[in-house]
């Protein structure tokens, strides 16, 4: 089975030899849950990135998603957090498998992306929507991840230059905040929700591919915020439209401005950091720099 290359990199760069494996087993592991589950007729979608993910349909007729993931601790707080949300506001988890890495998901339809909505307001009010339905309180914090684990890798940064920051000049401003964002109440948390994991349904707008993070519910705005990606966009522009947001935000969820601004500039450092290795970590930091400006 044919791979396209940016999978295959993802993959190997994450898991290495354990990676490589997978990718090999692939074939073997949905011949397995085809005969477990009854599905057939898959047709892997074109954008895979880190989990092989496929179109199905089931013995009843019923379609469906099939996603096999190399087993680790992100795949496992998907499904426990699928669970919790149980269709409300995101996708339903049909069935699951922890020790093999396999989810059976519903399939959305029309399954049109979020980011496809040319009207920035109607985004921005969707987002809300859809975050205030799954947003909840968690019983069992050690089943998912913890929001302060991301951002402990921050302190990386200065092994990274020796001492200093690189051209992470915004480190000590969010390290100065981050104690104050830390100290609103936790909860289960997308921890991704953003304009590409948003899908319209006949059930309205769902999430799907939810992290699972233990964290406060003020860390959502940021993949909102410096979504969807746009290298071209100029700097007034993207300004004009933050700003926009940020107001909404105000308005819709009753969260403090100061805060969401603090949220935003906290999480585009940290996603700059994220891509730093692969080299693709300029248009997060831009972000940054223009949340900073917010007033």
């Amino acid at each position: 089975m044919q791979f396209p290359s940016p999978f295959k990199r993802n993959i190997q760069q994450a898991f290495g030899k354990r990676g490589e494996d997978f990718l090999a087993a692939i074939p073997s592991l949905i011949a397995d849950v085809s005969r477990r589950w009854g599905v057939t007729d898959i047709q892997p979608v074109r954008n895979l990135s880190y989990n092989f993910v496929a179109f199905a349909t089931t013995t009843a007729g019923d379609d469906v998603v099939l996603k096999i993931g190399l087993p680790n601790r992100e795949l496992t707080s998907e499904m426990h957090t699928l669970k919790l949300f149980n269709g409300d506001g995101a996708c339903r988890l049909l069935d699951c498998d922890e020790d093999r890495g396999f989810l059976l998901l519903e399939r959305l339809k029309p399954g049109n992306m979020l980011a496809n909505v040319s009207d920035d307001d109607e985004r921005t009010r969707v987002f809300m929507d859809v975050l205030r339905k799954i947003h909840r309180p968690a019983a069992h914090y050690d089943d998912f991840i913890q929001l302060a684990d991301w951002f402990a890798e921050l302190k990386n940064i200065r092994n990274e230059f020796n001492g200093g920051v690189g051209p992470f000049g915004l480190l000590d401003t969010v390290e100065g905040v981050l104690p104050e964002l830390f100290a609103d109440e936790h909860g289960l948390i997308h921890g991704d929700l953003h304009h590409f994991n948003i899908l319209s349904s006949e059930r309205g707008w769902l999430a799907i591919d939810p992290k699972g993070v233990i964290g406060p519910a003020g860390y959502e705005v940021g993949p909102l915020m410096i979504n969807p990606w746009d290298n071209s966009m100029d700097r007034t522009r993207f300004k004009v439209r933050a700003v926009r947001r940020v107001d909404m935000l105000c308005e819709g969820m009753g969260w403090q401005k100061e805060i969401i601004i603090k949220w935003s500039l906290a999480h585009a450092v940290l996603s700059a950091w994220w891509d730093y290795p692969n080299g693709d970590w300029e248009y997060s930091l831009r972000c940054g720099e223009i949340f900073s400006e917010i007033k």
